[in-house]
């Protein structure tokens, strides 16, 4: 065969190969069109999320893939389901990682051609927004409003009649009861003994002080502690609210930086939930020092502290333990420590070889000076309160309520 033959012979199967990858085109050219997104407004921190996409004129075996940004976590890779009239749809569900407002700009499609020889990848805009805010679901279902209103103005309040410090009103005196109660003045003028009730005060200062600092972006059961602490707050804050008391709020790292002076009734709270849901993560150093000083200066009267904050060990928590003794003559307050399940699940395990032998030690050694630094703080005076996360809310307004009904305040 002469060269020429030979030529057209090679060039024969590209041919072929260029006219099935034409027909496959022709085939196949079906654009998706139409996208449309559904995803609730809301979504509380730590909680999954439902978002539903739909697309009209889909080809079969259509997947995407979806860039999440830092606030939400999900599958990379998705695929829809085709319907017989040519939409397709799917469920997808992601988690809220971060506080704050987070976009989903694109979705990338992927399909293959009819003959499997060409595969599609264009790019739709989503343009979708998600508002990742602080969890408040406790205070939604009224489980806190029951509990608190059961405690303070229930039964119990009815026996603690008597040893409060605000006047209820007077009654007969009978045998049996306090004559400590007795009011001698008026007792006279109606020549016969009466006495005063008394009720636990209300109207106390409870303020929320969190530091923001670059430890409390530490990651524990799959949230920032910061997270789990806003949580418990936002909490305990409903729970003063419903108490009769007055809530205010207070931020600091490197420096202070919000405070809001306490205030009554449920816009004190809103404003709080306002607060949080717009609190940075940043990674600058806690200056405690600093923040005590100026939290001193800004609360004249005896009030209720909610600390949030957290420490390495003892010698980097000495400014701390110094700063908060110089607050606890004048305030009462609680200290909140969140503790790391998994660091405590590791102590238990045994040493398999020497690097987890020595993970073991250090871990033991991290326990050992958090207590000690507890400790320290609950000889100044200072309520602790460490709990796990899934336990420090419930733990706080405990704490909260037991306070208020010893009326240590």
């Amino acid at each position: 065969m002469s060269g020429g033959a030979l030529r057209e012979i090679a060039f024969l199967p590209w041919a072929i190969l260029a006219a099935l990858v034409i027909l496959d085109l022709a085939l196949s050219l079906r654009r998706p069109r139409d996208l449309s997104f559904e995803a609730p407004t809301e979504v509380f921190v730590g909680d999954t999320a439902y978002l539903v996409l739909e697309l009209r004129n889909a080809p079969a075996g259509l997947g995407a893939r979806i860039d999440w940004p830092a606030g939400l976590s999900g599958d990379r890779e998705i695929f829809f389901r085709r319907q017989p009239d040519g939409s397709a749809s799917v469920k997808i569900s992601c988690r809220a990682v971060c506080r704050g407002l987070w976009r989903l700009e694109h979705l990338w499609l992927m399909w293959t051609s009819r003959l499997q020889l060409l595969e599609f990848v264009p790019r739709l805009k989503l343009g979708a927004e998600l508002r990742i805010v602080p969890n408040i679901r406790l205070v939604q279902s009224g489980q806190i409003t029951t509990t608190v209103k059961s405690a303070l103005y229930g039964v119990k309040e009815n026996r603690a009649i008597g040893e409060g410090s605000e006047f209820e009103q007077l009654r007969d005196f009978v045998q049996g009861m306090d004559i400590k109660t007795i009011d001698w003045k008026r007792s006279a003028k109606r020549r016969s003994l009466v006495a005063k009730e008394l009720r636990s005060e209300r109207n106390h200062h409870v303020i929320v002080a969190l530091d923001n600092g670059y430890l409390m972006r530490e990651e524990i059961a799959g949230l920032p502690k910061i997270d789990h602490a806003v949580t418990a707050a936002l909490a305990t804050a409903w729970a003063a609210t419903v108490g009769g008391d007055l809530v205010g709020y207070y931020s600091y790292d490197v420096r202070p930086r919000t405070f809001s002076a306490p205030a009554p009734g449920r816009n004190a709270f809103a404003r709080l939930r306002n607060w949080t849901a717009e609190l940075d993560y940043v990674s600058r150093e806690t200056n405690h020092t600093l923040a005590m000083t100026e939290l001193n200066a800004r609360t004249p009267k005896r009030s209720l502290i909610i600390i949030f904050t957290d420490f390495i060990d003892t010698t980097s928590a000495e400014l701390l333990i110094e700063n908060i003794g110089i607050l606890a003559k004048r305030h009462l307050l609680i200290f909140v420590a969140i503790r790391d399940p998994d660091m405590e699940k590791l102590v238990e395990e045994a040493a398999g070889d020497l690097d987890v032998a020595a993970t073991l030690v250090a871990a033991n050694q991290s326990i050992h000076e958090r207590r000690l630094v507890l400790e320290r703080l609950a000889r100044k005076g200072v309520t602790i309160v460490d709990a796990k996360p899934n336990t420090v809310t419930a733990r706080l307004i405990s704490t909260y309520l037991d306070i208020k009904a010893r009326e240590l305040i």
